[in-house]
């Protein structure tokens, strides 16, 4: 269950909830408001009113907006990053890896929730701890990505550090720009063209120990 269904589940005033399911419910809430309004425009009032509980309520989990915001972060930037994690080790076969890394991207910004907006359209990026969390989920999917392409090519940690950091790029901006457009490719389409544009690309490294290219 996303945080926003526990908030739907829990949005009855009056319900006496467990700490960890009350925390989640106001986080449900909070993720609403900020994805609908941005940062700025989001007050604390709304969150509570949104949440069916009272200020003092809310103040007793999380002291502030900003406490809320970045509890947010913490949590959607480990999904991410998890999510490539998990496509990376879910095959052996790059061209299949290449692939499942791509439609992880996609399947974290078509989440109903709009949880990446939070991420990688934040209008709070000059706070140094909101940048440290979004320059955090870019560094950590680009080194899982790192991991496997120097272990299978040969090529330096810094030079696959590169190419790791253009295929995740790769994959967020291309996704944010279909999920933004009219989606007249289907997802599973879109996810393929990207995959072929990406692989072409990372299959022309041979792998190591060999001076052929990979197929």
């Amino acid at each position: 269950m996303t945080a926003i269904e526990q908030t739907e589940a829990a949005r009855p005033r009056g319900t006496r909830l467990p700490r960890r399911a009350r925390r989640n419910q106001l986080l449900g809430a909070a993720q609403e408001v900020f994805v609908a309004q941005g940062y700025h425009a989001a007050a604390m009032d709304d969150i509570a009113e949104r949440a069916g509980v009272s200020k003092p309520v809310l103040y007793q989990h999380f002291p502030g907006k900003l406490d809320l915001y970045l509890a947010l972060l913490d949590q959607h930037c480990e999904s991410l990053i998890q999510s490539v994690r998990h496509a990376l080790a879910s095959t052996t076969d790059n061209k299949q890896r290449v692939r499942a890394t791509m439609d992880a991207y996609f399947a974290y910004v078509e989440d109903d929730g709009g949880a990446f907006r939070l991420v990688f359209e934040s209008d709070l990026t000059n706070e140094p701890a909101v940048r440290e969390r979004v320059d955090k989920v870019t560094t950590e999917c680009a080194e899982a990505i790192c991991d496997v392409i120097a272990e299978d090519t040969g090529l330096s940690r810094a030079e696959s550090m590169l190419l790791a950091s253009g295929l995740g790029g790769l994959a967020q901006v291309v996704a944010r720009s279909w999920l933004h457009s009219d989606r007249s490719v289907p997802r599973d389409e879109a996810v393929q063209l990207l995959a072929s544009l990406a692989w072409r690309g990372i299959a022309g490294f041979p792998l190591h120990g060999t001076d052929q290219p990979q197929h």
